[in-house]
């Protein structure tokens, strides 16, 4: 074993970060700007101020500003779990035989079990700061809703979660947690929207998705005077919030005196990934240092591997704005697999662009392998890892399996997002071998892409 390198490598909380990284500053081409449906011109702060807090607004829609400081209040909850780990996996490259160094940013050392605290405690503080009285938003897998409903407890908001009907049934626990922390948790879709009945009718028995929770949630927002509705990834907020990720784990690289050589992050709106690869990014597009980028998706939803780069609705019921993006098309309503927080249609804007102008690459994995990666990791690491997550850990299995057969030492880093302690239900399908893979067929992605707005 090479202990030149520490097994497990903190920061000390003065290397905290004091500002998150907008990677839109370094590209050359910009994302496609978001759509009005109505006028089909680009959306203004006005249109969206309706939908979001104010200040957010400002965010998403600054292609300019590198840095954005973080606010002391963010920063001091930030504390209580950041810097997370950068932990190097011994035990997997000794059972891999590998040559390759194996690293993963661990996100799932705080209560609600995963990264999206980073994105959910920032979105409250400023629904709070512009003095609203609570937010609405969707959950997949349920780690988005438990991240918010924990922030807006901190911050005396009330929260109303729409959590995509399958993953409601199959992790009860998890939303047990959300009603814990305040929150109502609704399954959606419902039938307390017009646009959830509008679904349940059109598509009786339907398990949800991402999209269907959406359009819940957006309705709810706008139809609720002191509500704005907050989202868990694909927006570009998100996407700056989560650079946390990125900029903590490029500071520990740097005390190593290393840089990864290929980094790899599971992909469904995109949060994760864009967090994790923000400022390797960067320095790819100013030209400083080359590295490989992979984003992960499930063969059941495949955006970026089988997608249309098109513009497309961001919700299902299509009263969101236009996004141009990697897109299965809005009315695509996957399978219900184990893996709920990637079961969005579409992909971020802006790692859409970056995938359409060759910067990073994508493959698609099924299921069951997927799983088989989760359990030989939790059995050599120790780590219970989120479903999500172990679409990185199966890709970083392979690729680490490469470097031995090629003889080739790189450097992998993959985020792992979160831990899967509320997900057993799914572990329990593929220990008792009844879990199955469904993957798509042409015909079923080509009659959504037919669907698709003509803009």
């Amino acid at each position: 074993m090479d202990n030149s390198i520490p097994y497990k490598t903190y920061l000390a909380e003065d290397e905290l970060p004091d500002s998150w990284y907008n990677v839109r500053a370094d590209m050359k081409k910009k994302p496609a700007p978001l759509v009005n449906p109505a006028t089909l011109k680009p959306c203004t702060a006005t249109d969206l101020e309706a939908v979001f807090c104010a200040d957010l607004v400002k965010q998403e829609l600054d292609d300019q500003n590198p840095l954005f400081p973080i606010p002391g209040d963010i920063r001091d909850f930030y504390r209580m779990f950041r810097p997370s780990p950068l932990i190097r996996a011994y035990f997997l490259e000794k059972a891999l035989g590998t040559p390759a160094r194996i690293f993963y940013k661990f996100e799932g050392n705080n209560t609600s079990g995963s990264h999206k605290l980073n994105s959910a405690v920032a979105q409250a503080y400023y629904a709070k700061a512009q003095g609203l009285k609570g937010v609405t938003t969707e959950t997949g897998a349920g780690q988005w809703g438990t991240a918010l409903s924990m922030a807006c407890a901190f911050f005396g908001l009330d929260c109303r979660v729409y959590m995509v009907k399958c993953s409601y049934e199959q992790k009860p626990f998890r939303r047990e947690v959300m009603r814990t922390y305040g929150a109502t948790v609704t399954p959606s879709p419902s039938m307390t929207t017009r646009i959830g009945e509008k679904i349940n009718r059109e598509h009786p028995g339907t398990t949800g998705s991402l999209g269907c929770a959406i359009s819940e949630a957006v309705e709810a927002a706008v139809s609720n005077p002191g509500y704005r509705y907050v989202l868990g990834s694909v927006l570009n907020q998100v996407l700056l919030h989560q650079s946390i990720i990125g900029l903590e784990a490029h500071t520990a690289f740097r005390k190593l005196g290393i840089m990864p050589d290929v980094v790899i992050g599971c992909a469904g709106g995109g949060s994760n990934l864009g967090g994790l690869i923000a400022p390797f990014m960067g320095e790819k597009l100013r030209g400083e240092r080359d590295c490989r980028f992979v984003a992960v998706e499930p063969e059941s939803c495949p955006s970026l591997t089988r997608g249309r780069y098109a513009y497309d609705y961001c919700d299902t019921g299509r009263i969101c704005p236009l996004a141009k993006m990697y897109t299965l098309g809005a009315d695509f309503i996957p399978s219900a697999n184990h893996a709920g927080g990637l079961r969005y249609h579409g992909m971020s804007p802006v790692l859409s662009e970056l995938y359409d102008q060759g910067m990073m690459e994508a493959v698609s994995v099924k299921q069951t392998d997927v799983f088989a990666a989760a359990q030989y990791f939790a059995r050599t690491e120790g780590i219970l890892p989120a479903p999500e997550s172990s679409h990185a850990i199966r890709a970083a299995i392979d690729e680490a399996v490469k470097c031995r057969e090629e003889g080739r030492a790189e450097t992998i880093l993959f985020g792992l997002t979160g831990t899967g302690y509320f997900d057993m239900t799914a572990y329990q399908a593929y220990n008792d071998h009844s879990m199955s893979d469904y993957i798509p067929t042409d015909d079923e992605l080509e009659q959504s892409f037919a669907k698709l707005p003509k803009a």
